[in-house]
């Protein structure tokens, strides 16, 4: 018959085992590099391009975003007797990456705006602010520029575009 002792030190070695063996069924996070492309384009032209690159992972911390840039300035504007600012720039966030049939799944929330060059029309009121907001899950091949989001400027013909290049880190 067992003591507690050694019953006691069968449980923990099993305990240990059964770790050891769940351990191994875990697969190792992935890693990405996301390549957007902020595009400003009017019919064929590209007028405007700007980058953003990031690595992102398979597997993050609990409640961690994986991928979270912030680009821009705070534009000053008079409120009578003291100033304000606006945020513009542009905004990425990215959550719920994962590998799926060879093509990369995840969720993107793109914020991108900008202060138009025109003057105010009355001193103290803020800057007329164009802005385009997208979030949606996208899936898209690995290493082929693919626009996730695209929108016409309602005053000219010009279109906002972002594109996502995804390659794989081995």
């Amino acid at each position: 018959m067992l003591s507690n002792r050694n019953w006691t030190l069968c449980l923990v070695v099993l305990a240990l085992l059964a770790g050891t063996c769940l351990a191994q069924d875990a697969t190792p996070p992935k890693f990405y590099k996301l390549d957007f492309a902020v595009k400003e384009v009017e019919g064929a032209r590209v007028l405007n391009s700007r980058t953003y690159s990031a690595v992102v992972s398979t597997e993050h911390a609990e409640g961690a975003m994986p991928c979270s840039m912030r680009m821009g300035s705070k534009v000053p504007y008079s409120t009578g007797r003291e100033y304000s600012f606006l945020d513009l720039g542009v905004s990425i966030d990215c959550r719920a990456v994962k590998e799926l049939a060879g093509q990369l799944t995840l969720y993107v929330i793109a914020d991108i705006s900008s202060a138009l060059q025109e003057p105010t029309p009355s001193p103290g009121l803020p800057p007329t602010v164009r802005q385009n907001r997208w979030s949606s899950l996208v899936i898209l091949p690995f290493k082929k520029p693919t626009i996730i989001f695209s929108a016409d400027d309602v005053a000219s013909k010009h279109q906002m575009q972002l594109e996502l290049t995804a390659t794989p880190i081995t």
